[in-house]
């Protein structure tokens, strides 16, 4: 794509370059040229125009792209951009079930009908968060599917604290919780056989920007904006934890969960806490002790039994 190639020369370059050399480069007249930098600067890029001199990036506002988000990695080596979708995990799923390749990613601006666990809607309203979805093709059992789950949160977590400053924890599996709120939600689901995965597509929101929330989740519900009082730029968000994702995704498909299990537990804020879970069993109380190495939260009942969970809606008591 010409815009792309023109915005990867721009930023290589540390001087500014005429539109006649760019032209040259990208075998197109100038004219071509002046039209892609508009678009560019309509992009939210600051790009300076200098007689005699020629063009040159001088800042880059709240871009969502592809040359901005994609990785080095496998994960986010290819990354598909959408101004609006319904949802990025049906996107994804598409390109599951046409063949590509591992590691592709969906990002859109806005989803029209973004989803959550037990099919509840998330907010995706335009400009305000990072949506986007990461195809799979793990060589592991359906049994093990859950633990990408929480890899996929501990990489949220990580890129959120180590990169942005944020003091974010992971209530159990794979919610990000500051304040006891939360601020992003993790959907996974796969396409395969009773023994075999064909593909998992990993969807990932984030609230980044996001100043206000529908009444029936304003007391549950935060933003990257309203826990530090400032804007952030989404791209470099998103592009920090499909790099944490990856490197993670890594050592899983070799180690599984347990290589993970420590630190994931340091950042759970179940651990130690009274929980409420109500699964196909029925519904009960108990106190959160850690994670097993398939990442099943591990609770100690009150008459000391202790017992694995592994799905079903668990709440924490001061959290949500």
């Amino acid at each position: 794509m010409l815009k792309e190639k023109l915005l990867d020369y721009l930023k290589t370059s540390e001087d500014y370059v005429s539109g006649e050399k760019l032209g040259e480069i990208l075998g197109v007249s100038r004219s071509a040229v002046w039209k892609e930098i508009r678009a560019l600067r309509n992009d939210g890029y600051k790009i300076d125009a200098v007689t005699n001199r020629g063009y040159k990036i001088n800042g880059v506002g709240d871009v969502i792209n592809s040359s901005e988000i994609k990785t080095d990695c496998v994960i986010g080596s290819e990354v598909i951009c959408f101004d609006e979708v319904v949802s990025t995990n049906e996107e994804c799923k598409k390109l599951g079930y046409s063949g590509e390749k591992e590691g592709i990613v969906v990002v859109a601006d806005n989803q029209t009908g973004g989803k959550g666990r037990l099919g509840r809607a998330w907010s995706s309203r335009n400009g305000e968060g990072v949506y986007m979805s990461v195809l799979l093709r793990p060589d592991i059992s359906p049994a093990r599917l859950s633990s990408i789950t929480l890899c996929a949160g501990l990489a949220v977590c990580l890129a959120l604290r180590e990169d942005f400053g944020i003091d974010a924890l992971i209530k159990w599996p794979n919610d990000i919780v500051v304040d006891g709120r939360k601020i992003c939600g993790i959907l996974t689901e796969m396409s395969g056989q009773l023994q075999k995965v064909d593909f998992v597509v990993v969807g990932i929101g984030i609230n980044i920007n996001t100043r206000e929330f529908p009444e029936e989740i304003s007391k549950k519900a935060s933003s990257l904006y309203c826990i530090a009082g400032r804007e952030f730029k989404r791209s470099p968000v998103a592009k920090s934890v499909l790099t944490r994702f990856d490197s993670i995704y890594s050592v899983f498909a070799e180690y599984g969960f347990s290589a993970f299990r420590s630190e994931y537990e340091k950042y759970c804020v179940n651990t130690g806490k009274r929980v409420r879970i109500i699964n196909r069993s029925g519904e009960f109380e108990a106190t959160a002790v850690g994670v097993d190495d398939d990442g099943e939260l591990i609770v100690l009942k009150d008459n000391g039994e202790k017992t694995a969970v592994f799905s079903g809606e668990v709440s924490v008591r001061g959290v949500y």
